[in-house]
């Protein structure tokens, strides 16, 4: 892990490139299509390193997918050991069924959120928080693909109520998850704050379905997360999940929810 690239080489080596070809911050966003200070956010913080950015830094630049590649590196390191065989599946997955009752799942988070989220958390250092953000955001990608996973989400609507970070971090975080509802590939479903206890209360889960029709599931506790293919539990959680979709609103309800949730941060 001490030889692992970090995010400050990555941006210094991008930067480095940018001046050896004798470019300016201006010149090199035209050749990217990026405006100068998106391009200085990526040099200096504090834009999150996109895929699509060093894609188009490495094309323009013939670097051979050298700033591609590093960030993946430093992605693959950022997740911890036991999420990594989870990562592969949720990747892999052809829809997915995530229900939690206390925080906006991480593929619909924002990134502010996110790191607010990793800062609430066990202690990190600043560069190993970014490190996650950055993984997280790339995990989000599988929703921009061609052929992307159909995702439903159910929420307790405490989630979307309970304060992480500023007012304003909510307030982006409940809008971008109310962007992401009207996707035809992504449902998000509430369950109303009045709902009696629930067997759903008792912690997140998140079903996967792969291609070939194979079911996993994965599960979170206070200490790190672990993923779950016996038939008998899986078959208990699906009988969960039954319930707590039961319990939430459809569609178009959640949507005006979320909407008037969002509205409050303001």
């Amino acid at each position: 892990m001490a030889d692992m690239p970090t995010l400050g080489f990555l941006r210094d080596q991008l930067r480095r490139a940018r001046k050896l070809r004798g470019l300016s911050q201006e010149e090199l966003g035209k050749m990217v299509n990026y405006s100068p200070s998106a391009v200085s956010a990526m040099e200096i913080g504090p834009n999150h390193l996109s895929v699509d950015y060093l894609s188009r830094f490495d094309k323009v630049l013939e670097t051979g997918g050298l700033f591609v590649g590093m960030l993946e590196l430093i992605r693959l390191h950022a997740e911890p050991d036991w999420f990594r065989p989870w990562g592969e599946i949720e990747r892999e997955a052809v829809a997915l069924r995530w229900y939690d009752p206390a925080v906006v799942p991480g593929l619909l988070q924002t990134e502010a959120y996110a790191r607010e989220m990793l800062r609430a958390g066990p202690p990190l250092a600043d560069e190993q928080i970014e490190k996650r953000v950055l993984a997280r955001m790339a995990r989000q990608e599988i929703l921009a693909r061609e052929e992307p996973p159909q995702l439903v989400a159910v929420l307790d609507e405490q989630a979307l109520r309970r304060q992480v970070g500023e007012p304003t971090t909510m307030y982006e975080q409940v809008k971008h998850l109310r962007a992401l509802a009207d996707h035809s590939h992504v449902q998000v479903r509430i369950v109303p704050a009045e709902t009696p206890w629930y067997i759903g209360l008792h912690g997140p889960f998140v079903l996967a379905r792969l291609a070939d029709g194979t079911e996993v599931a994965h599960l979170d506790n206070q200490l790190r997360g672990h993923t779950v293919d016996s038939p008998n539990e899986l078959a208990n959680l699906g009988r969960r999940w039954e319930t707590v979709a039961g319990e939430a609103l459809p569609r178009r309800q959640s949507a005006r929810l979320i909407e008037e949730v969002a509205n409050s941060w303001t």
